[in-house]
């Protein structure tokens, strides 16, 4: 999840309040962003930290990111080291004509050879591919509890691969299914394969040529309703959400203030829109209200001009840490300096909160404090695509300033059909308590998972309530090692390396799902339990 936050100039008057988001223009420009207005060391007290906001009603849950251990540390950068080291052996053995691979050709083009100098190709060629039978392994099922990975084996060290034609049926520990919709039998199943009889597979055309149907409209609607705002707009690709609305919202003379770790769609996204962007630690809320605080108070550089906007971009539950925004100090912060905020609830949505509401549910925070609320279709509800929800004029203007309306084809009418029933049933809207019962399956599973974990003495990170429970293993040797005895107990899960993570805290991604059942769990961590044993990866 993300969120974007929009401050505002310094005024003469600290008691003016923000002009909305977007405001109605000149019919050359109908829609515009507005420059904001902010309060500036109001009362002397622009410096203070804000006090701490959580949700009365129930208690904040623990987070946890304990620092590497200093011998973890120092065997992972000489791991790496002797990587490199060999690298550059094998670089030189290919000059010569003595090892003979798919780069050796490359050497004989200059233009190939020169695009294979920089270290990043280094990295791939050298480092990655010697462990590329960890990644990209090809699924042959549904995304369920269970999942089927095409066999596949390597003759050249990894250079490419051979498939042996069979299957090997694995216990799923890899896949965004939050809800357990991702499933090709069922309700939604029924609902999808009726709608590509009624629909046909797909629009061929974006959403403000012929692309809109009535079921758009419908998936609209439930999506604002589902999420608590006026309006709500939807997209064919979550990554395009981010990297192709950013944009539209914001431009030159702006400023973004991103969360250190935020996805790279967002990254993307304020790339594209020109604005200036900081960076501030990871939900660090001292590090953000110093960056609001400066850029109210000293305006853009050279000229000293108020910014036309300042956003802050942050995510409600973090893929890679298992770890959730402080949203209620970040609201804070936003009604402090009259700004903006932008959540991205692309984890969030459907997997937090009693009945799946997202972070703001869970933390008791109004979806009316949040501007612009973002999320994806692709983790909790078992489908594809991406949503923007906001006031009605926010709205209406990225139908005609996104890219994404103009350019790209709209949702699939199945895959909108598909979100539609599992949104429905997540809400009760069915007649059952079947989505109740899931969101509460999902967080049970969240918590027994990860304390199973800190009892057996492994490094967690990441929020006891988050489904993404990231375990740290460190050295890239035991990352391979890990990915590939698990396989061998039929257990699929996402190891992640440099340059994913920082160099020393390379980590398995697990996430649950409501649909693993507690003996699903338990055959998990008895495996997992052995191989950290065999790996010594824990305290």
């Amino acid at each position: 999840m993300r969120i974007i936050i929009s401050a505002c100039s310094v005024v003469r008057d600290p008691r003016a309040t923000p002009k909305p988001l977007l405001q109605q223009s000149s019919w050359s420009s109908l829609w515009h962003l507005e420059a904001e207005t902010s309060e500036a060391m109001s009362n002397g007290s622009a410096g203070s930290r804000p006090p701490d906001m959580t949700n009365p009603g129930r208690p904040r849950a623990q987070e946890s990111f304990p620092e590497p251990p200093l011998m973890k540390a120092v065997f992972t950068h000489l791991s790496y080291g002797i990587l490199i080291l060999l690298g550059h052996v094998c670089d030189f053995l290919r000059k010569l004509g003595m090892k003979r691979d798919p780069y050796t050709e490359a050497l004989k083009n200059e233009d190939l050879f020169k695009m294979n100098l920089d270290f990043e190709m280094f990295f791939t060629r050298n480092i990655y591919r010697r462990i590329r039978d960890c990644w990209n392994r090809p699924i042959a099922s549904a995304p369920g509890a269970y999942t089927d990975l095409v066999d596949r084996v390597s003759d050249d060290c990894n250079w490419t691969f051979r498939y042996t034609g069979t299957k090997t049926n694995c216990l799923n520990l890899g896949s965004y299914n939050y809800l357990g919709f991702a499933e090709n039998t069922g309700p939604c199943a029924d609902a999808a394969y009726q709608s590509t009889l009624d629909y046909g597979a797909g629009t061929c055309s974006p959403a403000r040529e012929l692309g809109t149907l009535d079921v758009h409209k419908k998936l609209e609607a439930l999506v604002a309703r589902f999420v608590g705002k006026p309006a709500a707009l939807v997209f064919g690709m979550g990554f395009a959400t981010n990297s192709m609305n950013i944009p539209a919202l914001m431009g030159k003379g702006c400023l973004i203030v991103s969360n250190e770790l935020n996805h790279a769609s967002i990254v993307t996204g304020a790339k594209l829109s020109g604005a200036t962007v900081k960076v501030f630690k990871h939900n660090s809320v001292k590090s953000l209200e110093a960056i609001l605080r400066r850029a109210v108070t000293d305006g853009q550089p050279r000229t000293h001009r108020p910014w036309r906007k300042i956003l802050i971009l942050v995510e409600g539950v973090y893929s890679m840490e298992g770890s959730l925004a402080p949203l209620p100090e970040i609201v804070q912060l936003k009604k402090k300096y009259k700004a903006y905020v932008y959540l991205d609830e692309a984890h969030s949505i459907g997997a937090m909160g009693p009945t799946g509401r997202g972070v703001c549910e869970y933390w008791g925070v109004d979806p009316a404090d949040i501007d612009i609320m973002m999320g994806t279709f692709t983790k909790s509800f078992g489908a594809a695509g991406g949503y923007i929800a906001a006031n009605q004029d926010v709205i209406n203007y990225l139908r005609g300033a996104s890219h994404s309306t103009t350019y790209a084809a709209s949702v699939p009418a199945p895959v909108a059909q598909q979100i539609i029933t599992s949104m429905t049933i997540i809400m009760g809207d069915d007649g059952t308590k079947e989505g109740e019962k899931r969101v509460a399956q999902l967080l049970d599973n969240s918590r027994y998972f990860r304390q199973r974990l800190t009892e057996m003495n492994f490094i967690v990170y990441g929020n006891e309530d988050s489904p993404v429970v990231p375990i740290l293993l460190y050295e890239p040797g035991k990352v391979t090692s890990f990915s590939r005895e698990l396989l061998k107990k039929k257990i699929a899960v996402v190891v992640v390396g440099f340059p994913a993570t920082s160099i020393v805290e390379a980590r398995a991604r697990i996430c649950l799902s409501a649909s693993h059942t507690r003996d699903m769990l338990d055959y998990a961590l008895k495996e997992i339990n052995e191989v950290g044993d065999l790996l010594l990866l824990k305290k």
